[in-house]
């Protein structure tokens, strides 16, 4: 089958949502982005329309396939992504190439030698993962997505002691909030530093975005850690999601992170959402998975980032 190949617009964003639910449902049973999820994909600051994605159609105009190359901030991580909708057969072999050339060319942009391509894959879809390894790419980590359901109210967490929480609808307490997430983040896997303009821009850029869910937490007076929820899984599922959640090294081991998690299923609930969502890095330097599982949260779904270095 012959495919044209193009480049995204702004007004493709409903033809690659419905590629995307139609690879979705093959693989998990059922559409796991929304259409302003996509809608912000091609926001996304950063990302160049013109050099970085590309559209595959079959002569009747269908979009079959979807690809693109992120570069992660100024480091040589390119998060990278190719969508063939099922059934169709050879357009692999011709985006993957593109995709991998384009990430050559943003970490030479960058200044880098090579580059770290990594790319998600549904624990579920075996042929991707065939794909990716065939490919060069090897295990790099899993994310777990967590959910608790909330039948009704949910009580909030006592405080500890010299705690006081900020939202995000200050400048101040954003500022103090990227610290917070910079440093609690640093050694996680994949995790590039940002500087705070390109922080907020971003997170500006998002649909879902609501600086009113940024919680910024202090002891003491000091930003010790931060919980930045928003609006990703309120049309789908009717759940909050918990985007972030950072503690500073220095004040681990305080119950501060429960406290946070717990704050954040209060709040939910509150707002009468159905549950809360998180993904967590099964490889975390901290023992995330272990906090979620205690407070009653369960895997409900696993991606797997595989990696690449060219």
């Amino acid at each position: 089958m012959h495919h044209t190949l193009g480049r995204p617009r702004v007004e493709d964003a409903a033809a690659i949502h419905e590629l995307i639910a139609a690879y979705d449902t093959a693989v998990i049973g059922s559409p796991d982005m929304t259409l302003d999820d996509v809608a912000d994909e091609l926001a996304e600051p950063g990302f160049d329309r013109d050099r970085d994605g590309w559209l595959a159609r079959d002569g009747d105009g269908r979009l079959d396939g979807w690809a693109w190359a992120c570069r992660v901030g100024d480091s040589d991580t390119v998060d990278v992504e190719v969508i063939v909708r099922p059934g169709v057969t050879g357009l692999d072999d011709r985006l993957w190439p593109l995709v991998i050339g384009r990430a050559r060319e943003l970490a030479a942009e960058a200044g880098h030698d090579g580059a770290t391509l990594h790319i998600g894959v549904y624990r579920a879809d075996t042929a991707k993962r065939d794909t990716a390894e065939a490919r060069g790419f090897s295990p790099g980590t899993s994310f777990h997505r967590m959910r608790i359901d909330h039948d009704g109210p949910v009580e909030p967490p006592a405080p500890p002691a010299g705690l006081t929480l900020h939202t995000g609808e200050s400048e101040d307490a954003r500022r103090e909030a990227h610290r917070a997430h910079q440093e609690g983040f640093a050694e996680h896997f994949g995790f590039v530093p940002v500087d705070y303009d390109v922080w907020y821009s971003r997170r500006q850029a998002q649909s879902t975005t609501d600086w009113a869910q940024l919680t910024l937490a202090r002891l003491d007076g000091r930003p010790a850690g931060v919980l930045i929820a928003n609006n990703q899984f309120v049309p789908d599922e009717g759940c909050g999601y918990v985007a972030t959640l950072a503690v500073v090294p220095e004040f681990r081991g305080r119950g501060l992170g429960r406290f946070l998690l717990r704050h954040a299923f209060a709040a939910d609930a509150a707002r009468g959402r159905k549950g809360t969502i998180l993904h967590v890095d099964s490889n975390n330097t901290t023992p995330a998975l272990g906090l979620y599982e205690s407070a009653g949260m369960r895997p409900v779904l696993v991606i797997d980032v595989w990696q690449q270095r060219l």
